[in-house]
């Protein structure tokens, strides 16, 4: 998330833009991306409020390059090689890794596509367009992403996702860990499938991560603001009150993360009504925790460029709760700009440090509030 290196990146469009011309069968090369900014005021992180400048937020700022060969006979080439990156500094994000968002390459044909490299779990592909509140603003992922609805991805993966079937799709993907002598440890798999049917549409997913690390690794108070997680204290507090984080650091050893994801939308008119639901299993030092996310909302489509979108979320995890309430308002200047205002309200329970969606410093309170302004310029 700290370095470019815009050498390199050159050196990579250059190459990829002269694919066509030497290559002798059809073929092609896109080059696309989306760029959001804004403002955001926050109620209270570590104890005071905040606005400050945010970008990638209502859509994460990304540069990509994708492209496929036609190698005859139904089958083709593909690749995908994605950036994300911060708009207000130029640095690369995903821990400065210069296709962190996506970098694959693979096989399809009429059954499916077969793919290699740093890819979009099952719980993205399947159920995470589900989670109605971040489309209403991007802070409102569920409690600290332990369900993977933020749109995660996994490396050193082969993955297959099948074509549509009369409205179904099903995939599965197994990451390797690549640890000498031990096939479980830093490996990963997820298996999902998806359902669309006129108005009605349907995802399910299961994702697993064994001893999750890098950005994915657990700071539990940064994450969900509780001051134990799985029996374990999370922070210590001084004398004058002042609270250190005991794992921003070092991550807490997390042996197994298991998440299972089901959601649906149903369309009646110009609103869209949709609901999921996840439970988590997190295993460490021989504890395990569970958590559970109800979340329900709409997106009403007022006017062709006009859309509100609202959410409402429910979280419980070791006896805390959160209740979650998120209002969007988009505007399209054109098809590929548009502006917009955002507003979340958490409250958890006593003892809990407010967070929303892992995307500030804890509140020194029980309760959590922002607002934006923004825009996004796709190409």
């Amino acid at each position: 998330m700290k370095r470019t290196n815009a050498a390199a990146l050159s050196g990579v469009a250059f190459a990829l833009a002269s694919l066509p011309a030497v290559s002798q069968a059809q073929s092609s090369v896109t080059l696309y991306g989306i760029v959001d900014a804004g403002i955001t005021y926050v109620s209270n992180t570590g104890g005071s409020h905040v606005v400050k400048f945010d970008d990638g937020i209502a859509y994460g700022n990304r540069i990509g390059f994708k492209g496929t060969e036609d190698l005859g006979g139904g089958l083709s080439a593909v690749f995908v090689l994605e950036s994300g990156f911060h708009l207000g500094t130029g640095k690369l994000a995903f821990d400065g890794a210069e296709f962190g968002r996506q970098a694959y390459v693979g096989l399809k044909n009429q059954w499916g596509t077969l793919s290699f490299g740093n890819q979009l779990d099952l719980t993205n592909e399947m159920v995470s367009i589900y989670n109605i509140s971040a489309w209403g603003s991007g802070y409102a992922i569920h409690q600290g992403d332990f369900d993977r609805f933020n749109g995660d991805r996994l490396p050193n993966s082969v993955k297959f996702v099948s074509n549509e079937f009369a409205g179904f799709t099903f995939g599965g993907l197994y990451s390797f860990g690549g640890v000498a002598g031990d096939f479980h440890q830093d490996s990963a798999y997820s298996l999902g499938a998806h359902y669309a049917n006129g108005p009605f549409t349907m995802g399910v997913a299961y994702t697993q991560l064994n001893n999750p690390f890098g950005i994915y690794a657990f700071d539990p108070y940064a994450m969900i603001g509780t001051s134990t997680f799985l029996g374990r204290p999370t922070i210590s507090v001084s004398p004058s009150g002042a609270i250190t984080d005991l794992y921003a650091n070092t991550p807490f050893a997390v042996d197994k993360q298991g998440t299972f994801g089901v959601g649906t939308s149903y369309a009646i008119g110009n609103v869209t009504l949709n609901v999921n639901y996840t439970y988590t299993t997190i295993k460490a030092y021989g504890e395990s925790s569970h958590m559970q996310v109800g979340e329900g909302g709409a997106n009403w489509q007022i006017t062709p460029a006009f859309s509100a979108i609202g959410g409402y979320q429910y979280t419980t995890f070791e006896g805390h709760h959160w209740n979650q309430g998120t209002l969007g308002l988009h505007y399209l200047l054109s098809k590929r700009t548009d502006v917009y205002i955002s507003g979340d309200y958490l409250k958890a329970s006593n003892g809990v440090n407010a967070v929303i969606g892992y995307s500030f410093a804890p509140s020194t309170t029980s309760t959590q509030s922002d607002v934006r302004i923004g825009m996004r310029h796709s190409f």
